[in-house]
């Protein structure tokens, strides 16, 4: 019986600690890469929809590959699930614990290029819209303010993510009526919305996936996990991977 227990526990369990062990390692490997000088770095900085380009953007290095040849590229990700565009302010400045993995502050880190996704998929739902929109850009005007102020020569990148299904978001990993459905994504486009205007009155660089992932005014059921209809399916991934890649050669914004 006790035997049976402790299988079923080692079942359940191996598969988080095998996921957690992987991204020790290449976190290990990325924070060493990051030190070092012949390397152009980039961190990819979001939620979930970011984590899901995997700890080291392995298909977004695979185009810049294309692009660069002979030059030493590393990205580390810094993508937190479940995590709103105010938690990503403790991120510059303290150690982030996440999935066992403890991620030094970004702010501490050697980087030459930091990419802003939008933390759309996360909004700030306990605030009136108008409020919460508010709230999102001073936490914006602060990161930047932040990053420029200790990081003064880095270049700041904003990213949209690839865009919400009205009609399937959620399938599968949580229960909407269609109602609320569609409420939950307009929410969370009216913040990617806003992502997408601060960069452009700010002039801040803008990698625009979202609208690109468009298709007949809704979300592309293609880019989405059939899991949850919410993060990025291996399309997905490829879709943004390829739109980063493209973006950073085209604006020259690696040397």
């Amino acid at each position: 019986m006790i035997f049976s227990l402790l299988l079923v526990i080692f079942i359940i369990l191996t598969p988080f600690q095998t996921a957690v062990d992987q991204r020790l390692n290449v976190l290990g490997a990325q924070t060493k890469l990051l030190t070092d000088d012949s390397a152009f770095k980039i961190i990819l900085f979001g939620d979930s929809m970011t984590s899901f380009l995997g700890p080291s953007g392995d298909e977004i290095l695979s185009n810049l590959k294309t692009y660069y040849p002979n030059s030493k590229i590393v990205i580390q990700n810094y993508g937190f699930g479940s995590k709103n565009i105010l938690f990503a302010k403790e991120v510059l400045e303290k150690q982030t614990d996440y999935l066992g993995v403890k991620y030094p502050p970004l702010l501490q880190t050697n980087l030459d290029l930091l990419i802003i996704e939008s933390f759309a998929n996360n909004p700030l739902s306990e605030y009136p819209l108008e409020e919460g929109l508010k709230i999102q850009n001073r936490a914006l005007d602060e990161i930047i303010s932040k990053v420029h102020e200790v990081k003064p020569d880095i270049k700041i990148v904003f990213l949209a993510t690839i865009a919400p299904s009205k009609t399937h978001f959620g399938e599968g990993s949580v229960e909407l009526t269609p109602q609320k459905r569609e409420e939950w994504v307009s929410e969370r486009i009216t913040y990617l919305k806003n992502h997408i205007e601060y960069a452009n009155s700010h002039n801040i660089p803008l990698i625009n996936v979202y609208e690109k992932s468009l298709k007949d005014g809704d979300g592309n059921k293609d880019f989405l996990n059939p899991g949850d209809n919410i993060h990025p399916s291996i399309e997905g991934i490829k879709f943004i991977s390829a739109e980063v890649a493209d973006f950073l050669h085209s604006n020259n914004l690696i040397n």
